[in-house]
């Protein structure tokens, strides 16, 4: 366990971009990453961000939201990864530990107007976007040497 990659997933309200990629981390990472995630504002988890997760066998639905001053000063990650514009900008510049940090931007799905099926279609893109994206990165990983 300590030898792990401890990565964190940021983004505003830890309410569904974060989560997401936190579930897909855990799966693709196997047990070479600790994986967590936070938001700047926590709002709770998005009922549609349940939904689709749920589509691809992951259950979200006890998962709660938290905020990043669960974390902040508490533990060391090697991987701070925002998710969204905003955490990117307002995330403090300054977090004890991190040796990396990377900037994946995804549109908030939650953000997205329209009717039901339009609003899953549109976090079913945001989804499919993240699951990719942590493949890659999952592969590049394995690729270079560990990081610690």
């Amino acid at each position: 366990m300590a030898d792990r990659t401890r990565v964190l997933f940021l983004c505003t309200g830890n309410s569904a971009r974060s989560q997401m990629a936190e579930a897909f981390l855990r799966r693709y990472g196997g047990d070479r990453f600790e994986v967590h995630s936070a938001g700047l504002r926590p709002q709770g988890i998005n009922p549609l961000t349940v939904r689709v997760m749920q589509e691809q066998g992951y259950d979200l639905s006890l998962h709660e939201s938290k905020g990043i001053q669960e974390y902040l000063g508490r533990v060391l990650f090697q991987y701070l990864i925002t998710v969204c514009a905003d955490a990117d900008k307002n995330c403090p510049q300054v977090w004890p530990g991190v040796s990396h940090r990377l900037y994946w931007p995804f549109e908030d799905p939650a953000a997205f107007e329209g009717s039901e099926e339009e609003r899953l279609a549109k976090f079913r893109e945001v989804r499919d976007q993240i699951e990719r994206k942590v493949k890659d990165w999952v592969a590049e990983q394995s690729a270079s040497p560990a990081v610690g």
